[in-house]
């Protein structure tokens, strides 16, 4: 299989994300455990998606306004577009992975992650659009976004530490 180290997709970086990112990795430690943190995905021994409120962590907020600001731009919509934005945490421990899949279970218009803590071969993110496989190398502070039709995956956390990212769908604005 050919993986590419050039991908199309879009990639964004926030010019300085170490103090923002210190502050989620802090929330979740301090709210992974709560009875109000909904989990899901129950694969190989841990939740792969951890949902917690943004009242409980500002800081998700701030992910997912810039995540919302830049899907406009993507996808060609006024900046005063409504749009839904969700996120979730995945932590993954040494030795854990995430298993192959796709986020267009809804009405997602696009797809990203925000990588917020990211030791030393904790994993990469690989993108499959046969026939081409794209290949991203995740660093602290960066965005992917991609469709959420593309099947995705993230190899094994091979460090001794935790890798901590936000999963996020973007999709039209509902009034529920």
């Amino acid at each position: 299989m050919q993986y590419r180290t050039n991908s199309p997709l879009h990639i964004h970086a926030l010019d300085d994300g170490a103090a923002l990112n210190r502050a989620l990795v802090a929330g979740v430690a301090r709210h992974a455990d709560d009875p109000a943190t909904r989990k899901t995905h129950f694969f190989h021994g841990r939740y792969e998606n951890l949902y917690i409120d943004r009242a409980r962590i500002p800081e998700l907020g701030t992910v997912l306004d810039v995540a919302a600001v830049v899907a406009r731009q993507l996808l060609g919509l006024p900046a005063t577009a409504p749009l839904r934005c969700g996120g979730w945490f995945n932590r993954m421990g040494p030795g854990q992975v995430t298993l192959p899949h796709r986020h267009d279970d809804d009405d997602e218009l696009l797809s990203a992650v925000y990588y917020v803590q990211i030791p030393p071969e904790s994993g990469e993110l690989l993108l499959h659009e046969p026939p081409v496989h794209t290949r991203v190398e995740p660093r602290e502070g960066l965005f992917v976004f991609f469709p959420p039709t593309v099947l995705h995956e993230v190899t094994e956390n091979r460090s001794a530490r935790e890798r901590l990212s936000i999963g996020i769908n973007i999709g039209p604005h509902r009034d529920d």
